[in-house]
């Protein structure tokens, strides 16, 4: 029994689909999780790990959030007549309140939403990461890389240091 239980800790937040890039092409000012709504072949392909949110965002369609240009491919198991498109906008499942800040955000002060994550929570539901985004210019990319090379090596320091 505890070895099941341990199991499903384990499966709990297993992420489908990361996007890494987005953190060094943006700024994340802040992140929501949010749900989707699928269809059966889409959940099916995501559970085994098949997705792409690389070039994907978030935005206003028909008075809904929607991610836009995510990428699940088709279910080959599944019969021909019960495939999913696999580019079509995906509604995003957000508190009303919620939904109007992102928005009113993205249209007044110029930023975008990205997903940095799609993922199963313990409850086996399909959940996407969203990042309220603002862009990086080259030298902030630069100076994000110098940062990171320079903890690295003070970390490496430190152990050889400790030793």
């Amino acid at each position: 029994m505890a070895d099941a239980k341990a199991k499903n800790r384990e499966k709990a937040q297993r992420y489908v689909a990361m996007n890494r890039r987005a953190r060094h092409d943006y700024f994340i000012t802040e992140t929501i999780e949010a749900g989707i709504i699928l269809q059966g072949t889409e959940v099916k392909s995501l559970r085994l790990g098949q997705a792409s949110i690389q070039e994907s965002f978030a935005s206003g369609k028909d008075g809904e959030l929607a991610l836009l240009n995510a990428y699940i491919p088709e279910y080959q198991q599944a019969g021909q007549h019960l495939q999913h498109e696999t580019h079509r906008p995906r509604i995003l499942l957000l508190h009303k309140r919620e939904k109007t800040r992102l928005l009113a955000a993205v249209k007044r002060e110029g930023l975008t939403i990205v997903p940095l994550g799609i993922y199963f929570n313990r409850r086996g539901v399909a959940k996407v990461s969203l990042g309220l985004a603002k862009g990086k210019h080259k030298v902030d990319k630069r100076e994000s890389i110098k940062e990171r090379d320079w903890k690295r090596d003070k970390a490496r320091l430190m152990r050889e240091r400790n030793r």
